[in-house]
């Protein structure tokens, strides 16, 4: 049985090119902590310092990219001004996939499994029109300025350090900024490059989704549901006695809300949004309901999806029931998103490197569990793990959304540090850790 030492003494294997004669050894660090092995190279210093020098402009970044609106299932634009700026610093093979992925490649010295660094284009907002992302002093304000307005910055920072760098990886290293993060988009982007644009390339992949510094390495798993129900409708008055669809609804609601769930694995549910009907003083002839459903845990997320199942059976037989067999009502239930429940294992080499990294900023790494696109290869059991952006953002997904970026720079910094880490930099100037 290893020790957590000895774990995270084999995390990283390390390139080191020796001042005398320039040639390189494979050489790993040996002390107990990886981050702090890597920051003793004066080559990464001197990068970090060019990081934090940089933060004014990374921040600049975050502001444009986000005044390009970005809804769901209409990130064209958004995307667009990425791939300009991806070509604008020297990326290789840059193009925007089927899926509206924009993909941008640096090469390794081999060849090889890549490292995968990503953030996510779209927004949860419907609106088309320009966004105005207004400053304060170090607080940005606007939709979508933390989520993942902060991502598509440090995606683009971390590619400018490198590109501006003599910095050489092993592996190749792919940026991508993808589409259908959110919502109903239900990793759509993700998917596409696990199952076609890059597949079989992705040897580790981190996303940057939101702020803070936060490593996400438990995906919550989901399934959403679309739920109608028909019937002939008619008068409030003169045709009352039909069974009525926004009735069973209502009744299908009333059970879900009783539902009882695990604390432990958390386990979630949610009617979202319910519309239908035509007038106040008519009966319905349809109405439907959009349900979300969420754990880290692939069996309660199962039982809980059979309970659903039922409860919709249950309120429309007994709406039926009530009025006699009058009006029967039909239902349907639609699947209109399904994410993978999973985890990468917090003692797993991305993991502690990760932590290790963070800890090495002088900040204390706290592990949590999300929807994110790390879903997608934690689901296939592709090492990846979903880290904040840095800074520290307040009111994500609503109108009042704000980012602090006192401090921001750690999060650039972090995300550099991780993705040349996996990479397998070359690092010169570094000192061996007896």
């Amino acid at each position: 049985m290893q020790t957590p030492s000895i774990c995270r003494i084999r995390l990283l294997t390390i390139l080191l090119v020796l001042g005398t004669g320039g040639s390189a050894v494979a050489q790993t660090p040996s002390g107990p902590d990886v981050g702090a092995a890597l920051l003793r190279a004066s080559s990464v210093k001197r990068l970090l310092a060019v990081v934090e020098r940089d933060e004014p402009a990374t921040v600049d970044d975050q502001v444009a990219v986000c005044e390009v609106p970005a809804p769901p299932f209409k990130e064209a634009r958004r995307a667009e001004a990425i791939r300009a700026r991806f070509e604008a610093l020297g990326l290789q093979r840059v193009r925007i996939d089927a899926a509206g992925n924009v993909i941008g490649e640096r090469a390794g010295a081999v060849e090889g499994p890549a490292m995968v660094l990503s953030a996510h284009l779209d927004t949860v907002f419907p609106d088309e029109s320009g966004i105005r992302i207004t400053r304060a002093g170090p607080l940005l304000t606007g939709l979508g300025i933390g989520d993942d307005c902060r991502g598509l910055a440090v995606l683009l920072a971390v590619a400018r350090t490198l590109q501006h760098s003599d910095l050489k990886t092993d592996r190749p290293v792919i940026f991508a900024a993808t589409v259908g993060e959110e919502g109903l988009g239900d990793l759509r982007g993700a998917r596409a490059l696990f199952g076609e644009t890059l597949k079989g390339r992705v040897g580790q992949f981190a996303s940057l989704d939101g702020t803070g510094l936060g490593i996400t390495h438990i995906a919550v798993g989901s399934v959403r549901y679309r739920v109608s129900v028909s019937g002939p409708g008619g008068h409030s008055y003169g045709a009352f006695g039909l069974a009525n669809p926004v009735h069973a609804l209502g009744r299908a609601i009333a059970e879900i809300s009783d539902f009882d769930v695990p604390r432990e694995p958390k386990t979630t549910f949610n009617v979202g949004r319910i519309g239908g009907g035509t007038s106040i003083n008519s009966i319905a002839s349809d109405a439907w309901m959009e349900v979300d459903m969420r754990s880290a845990d692939a069996a309660s997320l199962r039982s809980l999806d059979a309970r659903f199942h039922k409860a919709v059976d249950h309120a429309l037989a007994a709406e039926n029931e009530r009025w006699g067999g009058r009006g029967r009502l039909v239902s349907r239930i639609e699947l209109v998103g399904e994410r993978p429940a999973g985890r990468t294992a917090a003692d797993s080499d991305i993991v502690l490197m990760a932590r290790s990294l963070t800890k090495a900023l002088g900040v204390d790494a706290t592990l949590g569990e999300g929807s994110t696109d790390s879903n997608v290869p934690i689901g296939l059991g592709i090492p990846a793990v979903t880290i904040g952006a840095g800074g520290q953002g307040v009111g994500g997904h609503s109108r009042s959304e704000a980012f602090d970026a006192t401090g921001s720079y750690l999060g650039t910094q972090r995300a550099f540090l991780l993705t040349i880490a996996l990479a397998g930099a070359r690092i010169d100037g570094g000192e061996r850790e007896e």
